[in-house]
């Protein structure tokens, strides 16, 4: 089923069950995808929007809550934070989920052994490589500090 019948699936669950939290977060993914549709049809490469463009609006939306997140935990707002971490919560469902450090860590060791890199200018070719394989499951602002550390010992 793709990425956004799933995303309305759940929003009509939400709505049956009258989950407020959900029913707002659903709605604020589906007006984001709305926009996102409304950006692709209009723009100059006319195309359709897919469940990787959906992905992408999701990954931006996860990242700004986090980042929400962290500052309402440094300001002890409470209240704020947990409408936060549910809304968060809710979109990473929808996500692949993400390796954690040490499997983030394994893998770009792999990467860097099989390039052959051996310094810092080479973290590109890391990346990129990284990207190409690994794209859904590794959060690219850990792994660029992971691999800095790797190519420097």
């Amino acid at each position: 089923m793709p990425l956004k019948e799933t995303i309305e699936t759940g929003y009509k669950n939400a709505l049956k069950a009258k989950d407020k939290t959900k029913i707002a977060t659903y709605r604020l993914i589906l007006s984001s995808i709305k926009d996102l549709d409304i950006l692709n049809r209009s723009g100059p490469d006319k195309k359709e929007t897919n469940d990787e463009d959906i992905k992408k609006l999701l990954k931006k939306m996860v990242k700004q809550r986090a980042e929400s997140i962290d500052i309402y935990k440094k300001n002890n707002r409470i209240d704020l934070l947990e409408v936060e971490q549910n809304e968060y919560n809710i979109l990473i469902e929808f996500l692949p989920k993400q390796l954690n450090d040490e499997e983030t860590k394994k893998i770009c060791g792999e990467i860097i052994s099989k390039l052959g890199a051996i310094s810092i200018k080479d973290m590109g070719k890391v990346m990129g490589e990284l990207k190409k394989l690994h794209a859904d499951e590794i959060d690219f602002a850990k792994a660029g500090p992971l691999i800095k550390e790797l190519l420097n010992n």
